[in-house]
């Protein structure tokens, strides 16, 4: 579905030559982004029968693939759209490991940015499908807080790779990356640089980014954070929550409903709908629009026009099967030439 063109009473779409000048600078602009990364697994085949050990489908296998995901799925998304990336994360020295360093660096993002962790796993993720339908989840990974060698690395590396960056993005997955220390330092020297800072949290650090520019919650982090029903979200006066988090602005996403946006470089509260599409696979939407959303940030689009191009994006993303990084390109096609 092309947005050509804005009509009045309609929402308000992001202009196609002001999109096309934005993503022109790109090539410039380097993003930093810490955060958990993820190796994620897809088995995929046919279910034409249940198995006779218990009822469950039988999955003939037919594609077997791996893909970046969490954060390195965001630093992916970055280069999709022509901007330098520096991935920070932790990393296990095993198998899993050594494909994560490998995908990386066909996409030229280089792996010294990777904190290898003897003792602990690299994060993975199988899913196996049968058809377009997930069956299962495998999950192998490890939830506690890493050494203090290793947060200290993970701090160095990032404070180094912020000299000349121009947005600093974490993408927390409560996968032990993000720690208070990291975030507390990170974001201090961002600021005297001085450096936007974008943040998608989980609930284990919800409340340890304080002074970060953009916050960016879903509707269930949001919910988990403040100890209230998901239902509840919708009800919520935001800016008592902005001042609580005390972060400058609140992105909070909404799936089908879209975005609300509120802060210092915001107008009151914006909402953002969503773009009607069929809904094929929702992984990566999220890190798609933390992706979208800093390098327009970054190429000096305003916090509104950033998300507005962020909810395209995440059009495209849920369209299709797994995370798969959104392209300048394919943005445009999107927004489709001017009439």
């Amino acid at each position: 579905m092309h947005r050509k063109a804005n009509v009045p009473g309609q929402p308000c779409w992001p202009d196609y030559e002001t999109t096309r000048e934005l993503l022109a600078r790109t090539a410039g602009l380097r993003v930093v982004v810490i955060g958990d990364a993820m190796l994620d697994r897809y088995v995929e085949g046919s279910v034409e029968r249940i198995s006779p050990e218990a009822p469950i489908p039988v999955v003939h296998v037919t594609n077997d693939r791996t893909a970046l995901g969490g954060a390195a799925n965001v630093a992916a998304g970055v280069v999709a759209l022509g901007a330098h990336c520096t991935l920070i994360a932790l990393a296990g020295q095993d198998d899993a490991g050594d494909l994560l360093e490998e995908a990386l660096g066909t996409l030229g993002i280089p792996a010294a940015g990777l904190v290898r962790t003897p003792g602990r796993p690299t994060t993975q993720k199988m899913r196996i499908l049968g058809g377009r339908q997930q069956m299962l989840r495998v999950d192998r990974e490890a939830n506690e807080p890493p050494s203090a060698a290793a947060v200290e690395k993970l701090a160095r590396a990032a404070e180094a790779a912020l000299a000349g960056a121009d947005v600093l993005v974490f993408q927390d997955y409560d996968k032990g990356t993000i720690t208070p220390t990291v975030a507390r330092r990170l974001l201090d020297a961002a600021a005297q640089r001085p450096v936007p800072t974008i943040v998608d949290p989980k609930l284990r650090h919800f409340f340890d980014f304080q002074g970060s520019t953009v916050f960016k919650p879903n509707r269930r982090e949001l919910a988990a954070g403040l100890g209230v029903e998901d239902t509840a979200v919708d009800d919520l006066d935001l800016a008592p929550v902005r001042e609580r988090l005390g972060v400058h602005n609140l992105l909070l996403t909404l799936g089908r409903e879209g975005i609300v946006l509120i802060g210092r470089d915001v107008d009151g509260v914006q909402r953002i709908p969503s773009l009607a599409r069929e809904v094929y696979d929702v992984t990566g939407a999220g890190d798609t629009v933390l992706a979208v959303t800093a390098v327009a940030m970054a190429g000096g689009a305003g916090l509104v026009d950033a998300a507005r191009l962020a909810t395209v994006a995440a059009g495209l993303e849920v369209s299709r099967a797994g995370a798969v990084p959104i392209t300048a390109s394919e943005l445009l096609g999107e927004l489709g030439p001017p009439l």
